[in-house]
Parts: C-alpha cells; sequence; structure tokens
C-alpha cells in the first residue's frame, strides 16, 4: 500500500509540469461561459443558471474570477481574483476579497482547489477546453470520516470522507 501510494506521489509531481502545450491558461480561456450547475444531495436535484468570468485586469498576474448563480431570476455575483503565486509550477490563489485566500492548483488546463470551512470539505474543479468547461464541486464533511486499514507487520490506516453533495455543470464560452 505504502509502495503505490509512493508511486501516485511520483507521478503526480511529473504531471503537475505537463501543462497542454496547445493552450495557454489563462489567456485561452478568457470569457464569459454560461450554462445550467446541477446541485445533487439527498434532498434530490435541483438546476440553476450558472455563469463564469475569467478575464485579464490592469494588474500583472491578476484575473478576474467571478462566479454568478442565478435563482428565480435573481443574479448572485461572487466577484473574487484569480492571483498567480507561481504560474510555472502551476500555483494560483483565488481571492474572495474579503480576507479569504483559496490556494489552487493548474494541472492541464484544470484548477483544483480544496478547502475546509465549517467542518465541510469542498474540492473544486475548473477544468478549461477550447470552447467550454466543466465546473464540479464536491462536498463532504469531516466528521463523518470512516477510518479503515491494513492490519499486520505493514499497517496503514485509511481515512475516508463520504460525499454528500455535488454540483457540476458544463458551462459553454459565450
Amino acid at each position: 500500500m505504502k509502495t503505490i501510494f509512493i508511486l501516485l506521489l511520483t507521478l503526480a509531481s511529473y504531471s503537475t509540469y505537463a501543462q497542454n502545450d496547445s493552450l495557454q491558461f489563462p489567456q485561452d480561456f478568457y470569457g464569459i461561459y454560461k450554462g445550467d450547475l446541477q446541485i445533487v444531495n439527498s434532498s434530490g436535484r435541483q438546476t440553476i443558471q450558472m455563469e463564469f468570468h475569467l478575464n485579464k485586469t490592469d494588474s500583472i498576474g491578476k484575473y478576474q474570477y467571478m462566479l454568478v448563480y442565478i435563482m428565480n431570476g435573481k443574479r448572485q455575483d461572487r466577484k473574487y481574483n484569480l492571483l498567480e503565486k507561481d504560474a510555472t509550477k502551476g500555483d494560483y490563489i483565488v481571492d474572495e476579497n474579503n480576507g479569504i485566500l483559496l490556494d489552487a492548483k493548474l494541472i492541464d488546463n484544470t484548477i483544483y482547489s480544496m478547502f475546509e470551512v465549517q467542518d465541510n470539505i469542498l474540492t473544486t474543479t475548473e477544468r478549461f477546453h477550447k470552447n467550454s468547461m466543466d465546473f464540479e464541486i464536491t462536498v463532504t464533511n469531516k466528521t463523518k470520516k470512516v477510518t479503515t486499514g491494513t492490519e499486520g507487520e505493514d499497517v496503514t490506516e485509511v481515512i475516508s470522507y463520504p460525499i454528500f453533495a455535488v454540483q457540476k455543470a458544463h458551462l459553454v464560452k459565450q
């Protein structure tokens, strides 16, 4: 188990630098993306309109990064910024402009971010394509963790976190 884990970490470290050469982030993905967001949990499924805005600003290494949710005709704009921490390594920060800073990692034109708020762990994935993007958030509660593992000489403890909600959208560039 430990050997597999080390192998996966090694492969992940090499793939960090393997960015897609045909399209360059962020400049090839500037624009407004629109579509429907599916929110699925044990209560059922809800669909709302969503927009994602990615645009340059007047500051080098700072980009407009805005999420828009539209429910019952009312817009909820979340005006954030994406900041370059070390673009050559794919390291970015999502600045929520309220003191909250989220680490983000760019690998193969996909931004990954994982953070905890109020005992919930959220994993965000934003995968950019030539004329669209896929947006996904999974949510788990850290207090609901499940611990299992191996016994014997090579003891390995594994903690899993059951997902209880998913938000998913395919957004088309306008």
